[in-house]
């Protein structure tokens, strides 16, 4: 009999000695039907692991999350109200990878836009757990103010949310309802599956998500800029982001967001804010730039959008290969021309 047909009847007891009393295997076949080794056997030595598992009801999620918690770094709300001035930039290219870069670059906070970026949910939360992987904060921008969106990207679990052409005073406290749990506001519940609490294993989510996260409001219309300081004033409101281009387009100066009026209106409206008691939050423009901004009161400026720097830089190296070809037929004709002078002369 074949040697491993003898090992697989030997495994079944009853059959080990009754098929064949030729088997002359030296083994004891205990009651338990465990197989015990002859003592001339020497089995290879195997690696010896301790493990001691406690009971489920001793094991507590949140040990974990409290060390992990430690070394993480401190949230955008308490940078602001540390003083400091933030800066960003907006992602409209739903990338991971230029998430993740922008990430390692070192912004202190990224908005992935899904207002005018081609991306929703989904892929919203791929660049979240990219940036998370370079521990850089996430602010996620609307389509549009709606319980709908708001309950489905405060899920995902950004620290921020930005709700886009906030007009009034109504409308922020909307937006900041959208944010809350009843009785506080009609944000629906699934705080023990989503991402937001570590998928129901951040046992004080519910005690801490109103104070970490950050509620943007953006002003982008004259009418909404007229009342800014109102909007600001709203409890719940944090930020108040405002939006020049949308405003130099509802005053009818769409191409020019550097306009006197424009500019006159920025002015009333950023004063408004500060009064109101929101911190102050916009983009750089080329009129308007990063140090401009935090020298008028801003403590969250976004200086860039990944799509217009990959445009700039991508414009930029053509131009120069185009200039270099052109550069360089110029200095073949000067060259083949003293060539055929120097010909000529002899």
């Amino acid at each position: 009999m074949p040697a491993l047909t003898r090992l697989a009847i030997s495994a079944t007891p009853s059959l080990a000695f009754t098929r064949s009393q030729k088997c002359t295997a030296k083994l004891q076949i205990l009651p338990s039907n465990l197989i015990k080794f002859p003592l001339n056997f020497n089995p290879p030595q195997t690696l010896k692991l301790s493990i001691k598992a406690k009971s489920s009801s001793s094991f507590n999620p949140s040990i974990v999350n409290d060390a992990s918690a430690s070394s993480a770094p401190d949230s955008l709300k308490s940078r602001l109200k540390n003083g400091e001035t933030l800066y960003g930039i907006f992602l409209l290219s739903f990338s991971p990878t230029i998430a993740e870069i922008a990430g390692l670059a070192g912004y202190d906070f990224a908005v992935v836009d899904m207002e005018h970026g081609p991306g929703g949910i989904t892929d919203a939360l791929h660049c979240l757990r990219a940036l998370s992987a370079t521990r850089t904060p996430a602010i996620l921008r609307l389509p549009e103010s709606s319980p709908t969106w708001a309950k489905k990207a405060l899920d995902l679990g950004p620290q921020g949310i930005m709700f886009p052409m906030i007009e009034s005073p109504k409308m922020a406290r909307k937006a900041v309802s959208y944010c809350r749990f009843p009785p506080e506001g009609i944000r629906g519940s699934a705080h023990t599956v989503v991402r937001a609490s570590d998928y129901g294993i951040d046992e004080g989510y519910l005690s801490n998500y109103a104070e970490e996260l950050l509620i943007m409001c953006q002003v982008e219309s004259e009418e909404g800029a007229k009342k800014a300081e109102e909007i600001s004033a709203v409890d719940g409101v944090d930020c108040v982001q405002m939006g020049p281009l949308d405003l130099s387009a509802s005053m009818g100066y769409l191409w020019d967001p550097g306009h006197k009026k424009v500019r006159e209106m920025m002015r009333v409206s950023e004063k408004g804010v500060l009064k109101g008691g929101a911190y102050l939050g916009g983009f750089a423009m080329p009129h308007d730039g990063p140090i401009d901004l935090k020298t008028r009161g801003y403590h969250i400026v976004s200086g860039t959008v990944d799509v217009g720097l990959f445009r700039s830089a991508a414009v930029d190296d053509v131009r120069k290969f185009k200039m270099s070809l052109i550069q360089g037929s110029d200095d073949e004709a000067e060259d083949g021309k003293d060539g055929d002078e120097k010909y000529w002369s002899e």
